[in-house]
Protein backbone atom coordinates (compact mmCIF):
# COMPACT_ATOMS: atom_id res chain seq x y z
CA UNK A 1 0.00 0.00 0.00
CA UNK A 2 1.38 3.35 -1.36
CA UNK A 3 1.63 6.18 1.26
CA UNK A 4 -0.84 8.00 -1.13
CA UNK A 5 -3.56 5.49 -0.36
CA UNK A 6 -3.13 5.56 3.19
CA UNK A 7 -3.56 8.93 2.81
CA UNK A 8 -6.82 8.88 1.00
CA UNK A 9 -7.99 5.51 3.06
CA UNK A 10 -7.41 8.01 5.89
CA UNK A 11 -10.07 10.89 4.88
CA UNK A 12 -12.01 8.35 3.67
CA UNK A 13 -12.20 7.14 7.44
CA UNK A 14 -12.29 10.58 8.79
CA UNK A 15 -14.82 12.30 6.92
CA UNK A 16 -17.11 9.31 6.99
CA UNK A 17 -17.19 8.20 10.39
CA UNK A 18 -18.97 11.37 11.00
CA UNK A 19 -20.63 12.57 7.75
CA UNK A 20 -23.69 10.40 7.81
CA UNK A 21 -23.26 8.51 4.84
CA UNK A 22 -21.06 5.23 6.29
CA UNK A 23 -17.30 4.60 7.04
CA UNK A 24 -17.48 1.03 6.69
CA UNK A 25 -19.49 1.28 3.21
CA UNK A 26 -17.15 3.76 1.68
CA UNK A 27 -13.75 2.12 2.60
CA UNK A 28 -15.13 -1.21 1.41
CA UNK A 29 -15.27 0.92 -1.94
CA UNK A 30 -12.41 3.04 -1.52
CA UNK A 31 -10.16 -0.60 -0.99
CA UNK A 32 -12.13 -1.95 -4.47
CA UNK A 33 -10.79 1.37 -6.16
CA UNK A 34 -7.01 0.49 -5.24
CA UNK A 35 -7.59 -2.93 -5.88
CA UNK A 36 -6.79 -3.88 -2.13
CA UNK A 37 -8.76 -6.68 -0.97
CA UNK A 38 -8.34 -5.45 2.87
CA UNK A 39 -7.13 -2.42 3.47
CA UNK A 40 -5.08 -4.68 6.44
CA UNK A 41 -6.42 -5.03 10.21
CA UNK A 42 -3.48 -3.01 11.93
CA UNK A 43 -3.86 0.30 9.20
CA UNK A 44 -7.36 -0.31 9.84
CA UNK A 45 -6.93 -0.23 13.46
CA UNK A 46 -5.04 2.92 13.23
CA UNK A 47 -7.64 4.39 11.25
CA UNK A 48 -10.10 4.14 14.22
CA UNK A 49 -7.54 5.36 16.14
CA UNK A 50 -7.41 8.65 14.35
CA UNK A 51 -10.60 9.28 14.32
CA UNK A 52 -10.60 8.57 18.47
CA UNK A 53 -8.43 10.78 18.69
CA UNK A 54 -10.36 13.66 16.56
CA UNK A 55 -13.71 12.96 19.09
CA UNK A 56 -10.78 13.23 22.37
CA UNK A 57 -9.96 16.24 21.27
CA UNK A 58 -13.81 18.08 20.30
CA UNK A 59 -14.89 16.30 23.61
CA UNK A 60 -12.50 17.02 25.90
CA UNK A 61 -14.55 18.88 28.69
CA UNK A 62 -17.32 16.46 28.50
CA UNK A 63 -14.35 13.42 29.02
CA UNK A 64 -12.74 15.38 31.41
CA UNK A 65 -15.73 15.77 33.47
CA UNK A 66 -16.76 12.06 33.22
CA UNK A 67 -13.60 10.83 34.68
CA UNK A 68 -13.45 13.13 37.50
CA UNK A 69 -17.21 11.92 38.06
CA UNK A 70 -17.58 8.48 36.72
CA UNK A 71 -21.28 8.39 38.15
CA UNK A 72 -22.68 11.31 36.62
CA UNK A 73 -25.76 11.14 34.59
CA UNK A 74 -23.75 11.92 30.93
CA UNK A 75 -21.51 8.76 32.36
CA UNK A 76 -24.80 6.31 32.50
CA UNK A 77 -26.16 7.65 29.23
CA UNK A 78 -23.77 6.85 27.25
CA UNK A 79 -22.91 3.13 29.27
CA UNK A 80 -26.69 2.59 28.59
CA UNK A 81 -26.51 3.72 24.81
CA UNK A 82 -23.53 1.43 24.28
CA UNK A 83 -24.58 -1.69 25.51
CA UNK A 84 -27.48 -2.80 22.60
CA UNK A 85 -24.34 -2.50 20.01
CA UNK A 86 -22.52 -4.41 22.65
CA UNK A 87 -25.09 -7.23 22.33
CA UNK A 88 -24.99 -7.16 18.64
CA UNK A 89 -21.52 -7.41 18.08
CA UNK A 90 -21.17 -10.00 20.02
CA UNK A 91 -24.28 -12.33 19.60
CA UNK A 92 -23.81 -11.77 15.51
CA UNK A 93 -20.15 -11.12 15.07
CA UNK A 94 -19.63 -13.94 12.61
CA UNK A 95 -22.24 -12.96 10.60
CA UNK A 96 -21.86 -9.37 10.38
CA UNK A 97 -18.01 -10.03 9.52
CA UNK A 98 -18.84 -12.08 6.37
CA UNK A 99 -21.16 -9.43 4.91
CA UNK A 100 -18.45 -6.83 5.68
CA UNK A 101 -16.25 -8.97 3.58
CA UNK A 102 -18.57 -9.17 0.52
CA UNK A 103 -20.48 -6.20 0.37
CA UNK A 104 -23.19 -7.55 -1.20
CA UNK A 105 -25.94 -5.68 0.72
CA UNK A 106 -23.78 -2.64 0.70
CA UNK A 107 -26.19 -0.71 -2.22
CA UNK A 108 -29.61 -1.82 -0.13
CA UNK A 109 -27.92 -0.50 3.58
CA UNK A 110 -26.92 2.64 1.44
CA UNK A 111 -30.46 3.48 0.65
CA UNK A 112 -31.83 2.30 3.82
CA UNK A 113 -29.78 5.08 5.71
CA UNK A 114 -31.02 7.79 3.23
CA UNK A 115 -34.57 6.29 3.79
CA UNK A 116 -34.30 6.64 7.56
CA UNK A 117 -32.17 9.80 7.91
CA UNK A 118 -35.08 11.53 4.92
CA UNK A 119 -37.62 10.47 7.68
CA UNK A 120 -36.35 12.04 10.63
CA UNK A 121 -35.66 15.40 8.61
CA UNK A 122 -39.20 15.89 8.44
CA UNK A 123 -39.85 15.50 12.28
CA UNK A 124 -40.97 18.63 14.39
CA UNK A 125 -37.75 20.57 15.49
CA UNK A 126 -36.96 18.90 19.01
CA UNK A 127 -36.38 20.49 22.31
CA UNK A 128 -34.13 18.36 24.34
CA UNK A 129 -30.46 19.71 25.21
CA UNK A 130 -27.55 17.85 26.70
CA UNK A 131 -28.74 17.32 30.05
CA UNK A 132 -32.24 16.96 29.02
CA UNK A 133 -31.77 13.33 27.37
CA UNK A 134 -33.03 10.45 29.19
CA UNK A 135 -32.08 6.90 29.64
CA UNK A 136 -34.99 6.00 27.37
CA UNK A 137 -33.71 8.16 25.20
CA UNK A 138 -30.06 6.71 25.66
CA UNK A 139 -31.66 2.87 25.12
CA UNK A 140 -33.72 4.19 21.66
CA UNK A 141 -30.56 6.13 20.15
CA UNK A 142 -28.32 3.30 21.62
CA UNK A 143 -30.65 0.57 19.33
CA UNK A 144 -30.25 2.30 16.16
CA UNK A 145 -26.49 2.11 16.71
CA UNK A 146 -26.73 -1.39 17.20
CA UNK A 147 -28.29 -1.77 13.40
CA UNK A 148 -25.75 0.67 12.09
CA UNK A 149 -23.26 -2.83 12.45
CA UNK A 150 -24.85 -3.21 9.00
CA UNK A 151 -21.48 -2.18 7.14
CA UNK A 152 -23.34 0.35 4.72
CA UNK A 153 -26.33 1.62 7.46
CA UNK A 154 -24.48 4.71 9.16
CA UNK A 155 -23.98 4.93 12.34
CA UNK A 156 -23.67 8.79 12.57
CA UNK A 157 -26.77 8.89 10.12
CA UNK A 158 -29.10 6.63 12.21
CA UNK A 159 -27.99 7.93 15.95
CA UNK A 160 -28.35 11.62 15.01
CA UNK A 161 -31.73 10.38 13.31
CA UNK A 162 -32.64 8.44 16.31
CA UNK A 163 -31.92 11.22 18.40
CA UNK A 164 -34.36 14.01 16.13
CA UNK A 165 -37.30 11.33 17.04
CA UNK A 166 -36.81 11.01 20.49
CA UNK A 167 -37.26 15.31 20.55
CA UNK A 168 -33.63 16.27 20.85
CA UNK A 169 -33.03 18.77 18.79
CA UNK A 170 -30.27 19.21 15.69
CA UNK A 171 -26.96 20.24 17.02
CA UNK A 172 -27.82 18.33 20.28
CA UNK A 173 -28.39 15.26 17.90
CA UNK A 174 -25.57 15.53 16.35
CA UNK A 175 -23.56 16.34 19.37
CA UNK A 176 -24.40 13.36 21.38
CA UNK A 177 -24.16 10.78 18.46
CA UNK A 178 -20.95 12.03 18.15
CA UNK A 179 -19.94 11.95 21.69
CA UNK A 180 -21.68 8.30 21.81
CA UNK A 181 -18.86 7.01 18.82
CA UNK A 182 -16.39 7.46 21.52
CA UNK A 183 -17.34 3.74 22.93
CA UNK A 184 -18.22 2.49 20.13
CA UNK A 185 -14.87 3.17 18.28
CA UNK A 186 -12.68 2.33 21.23
CA UNK A 187 -14.84 -1.25 21.67
CA UNK A 188 -13.42 -1.67 17.70
CA UNK A 189 -10.22 -0.87 18.44
CA UNK A 190 -10.01 -3.40 21.49
CA UNK A 191 -11.59 -6.06 19.29
CA UNK A 192 -9.23 -5.50 16.61
CA UNK A 193 -6.50 -5.61 18.67
CA UNK A 194 -7.27 -9.05 19.82
CA UNK A 195 -7.67 -10.31 16.44
CA UNK A 196 -3.79 -8.97 15.24
CA UNK A 197 -2.31 -10.38 18.55
CA UNK A 198 -3.60 -13.84 17.55
CA UNK A 199 -1.90 -13.53 14.36
CA UNK A 200 -4.12 -11.93 11.64
CA UNK A 201 -1.93 -8.47 10.98
CA UNK A 202 -0.53 -7.76 7.35
CA UNK A 203 3.09 -6.04 6.93
CA UNK A 204 2.62 -1.84 6.12
CA UNK A 205 5.05 0.36 6.49
CA UNK A 206 5.56 2.74 9.50
CA UNK A 207 5.29 5.65 7.19
CA UNK A 208 1.86 4.91 6.13
CA UNK A 209 0.52 3.97 9.29
CA UNK A 210 1.50 7.39 10.33
CA UNK A 211 0.10 9.01 7.11
CA UNK A 212 -3.29 7.43 7.37
CA UNK A 213 -3.83 7.81 11.30
CA UNK A 214 -2.82 11.46 10.81
CA UNK A 215 -5.17 11.74 8.08
CA UNK A 216 -8.30 9.92 9.96
CA UNK A 217 -7.79 12.41 13.10
CA UNK A 218 -7.44 15.65 11.01
CA UNK A 219 -10.53 15.01 8.73
CA UNK A 220 -12.11 13.33 11.78
CA UNK A 221 -11.79 16.80 13.94
CA UNK A 222 -13.16 18.81 10.69
CA UNK A 223 -16.22 16.43 10.09
CA UNK A 224 -17.25 16.42 13.43
CA UNK A 225 -17.36 20.05 13.99
CA UNK A 226 -18.79 20.58 10.15
CA UNK A 227 -21.66 18.98 10.83
CA UNK A 228 -22.51 19.69 14.14
CA UNK A 229 -22.41 23.65 13.18
CA UNK A 230 -24.17 22.37 9.80
CA UNK A 231 -27.44 20.81 11.39
CA UNK A 232 -28.10 23.77 13.12
CA UNK A 233 -29.67 25.27 9.60
CA UNK A 234 -29.76 23.02 7.03
CA UNK A 235 -31.20 19.67 6.46
CA UNK A 236 -30.12 15.99 6.38
CA UNK A 237 -31.84 15.03 3.30
CA UNK A 238 -28.61 16.39 1.26
CA UNK A 239 -27.02 13.45 2.60
CA UNK A 240 -30.08 10.94 1.76
CA UNK A 241 -29.87 12.31 -1.56
CA UNK A 242 -26.01 11.40 -1.78
CA UNK A 243 -26.91 7.91 -0.41
CA UNK A 244 -29.68 7.34 -2.49
CA UNK A 245 -27.65 7.44 -5.27
CA UNK A 246 -24.97 5.86 -4.34
CA UNK A 247 -26.73 2.80 -3.56
CA UNK A 248 -28.41 2.84 -6.61
CA UNK A 249 -25.39 2.94 -8.79
CA UNK A 250 -23.64 0.05 -6.59
CA UNK A 251 -27.50 -1.89 -7.12
CA UNK A 252 -26.73 -1.44 -10.89
CA UNK A 253 -23.58 -2.37 -10.47
CA UNK A 254 -23.54 -5.22 -8.72
CA UNK A 255 -26.60 -6.56 -10.82
CA UNK A 256 -24.95 -6.26 -13.87
CA UNK A 257 -22.03 -8.16 -12.44
CA UNK A 258 -19.45 -5.07 -12.56
CA UNK A 259 -18.91 -5.27 -8.85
Amino acid sequence: MSKLEAFILGIIQGLTEFLPISSTGHLFLGRMAFGLEEAGLFLDTMLHIGTLIAVLVVYQKELFHMIRHPFSKLSWILIIGTIPAVIVGFMFEDFFDSISKTGSTIGWEFIATGCIMYWADGVKNGYKKLEDISYTDAVVIGSFQAAAIFPALSRSGLTIAAGLFRKLDRETAAYFSFLLSTPAILGGIVLQGKEMLSGHIEAISFSSLVIGTVSAAVFGYFAIVTMVNFLKKHSLKIFSYYVWALGLLILILQYSGFM
